[in-house]
């Protein structure tokens, strides 16, 4: 059982944490060095730059959030002990009831979260060579019916 709601600034360490666990689990063509040199970017620029929706426990303990901003989905990270237990699919969902069809990037080479995104509704748009950095990381440009951009 988990509640959503808005995340707050002192959120972020634990928000950052969960970033880096579900990145580790599913983002096999990453280095080590290179989720350490995002991941304070995470922290003290993408995160408070978002809307974030945090998913957490009945103790209070986060499992998962979404971040976005106008209608894109920026950012969706689900603790790995909890992953298959409908958190990522209510955090769209709120996205999606906050505002409206949704946008997202996801790595090519994460075939798990193409199939998620494909199971709620977002068909690719188009695809880049590389990620936003210029790394080698091709990314699937997905939406959901009804995006205007």
């Amino acid at each position: 059982m988990f509640t959503l709601r808005l995340a707050q600034p002192a959120d972020f360490p634990a928000l950052t944490a969960i970033w880096r666990a579900a990145v580790e689990a599913t983002h096999d063509f990453v280095s080590a060095e290179q989720i350490d040199g995002w991941e304070p970017q995470i922290l003290s620029e993408y995160l408070p730059a978002l809307l974030v929706q945090l998913a957490e426990s009945e103790s209070g303990q986060p499992l998962g959030f979404a971040g976005y901003q106008r209608d894109k989905l920026e950012m969706l990270f689900v603790d790995p002990r909890v992953h298959g237990q409908g958190i990522g699919r209510a955090l769209v969902s709120e996205a999606m009831r906050r505002i409206g069809p949704l946008r997202v990037d996801v790595n090519e080479q994460n075939p798990a979260a193409i199939e998620f995104y494909r199971r709620l509704g977002f068909r690719q748009q188009s695809r880049s060579e590389t990620d936003s950095d210029g790394n080698p990381y091709p990314i699937l440009h997905l939406a959901q019916p009804g995006t205007t951009s």
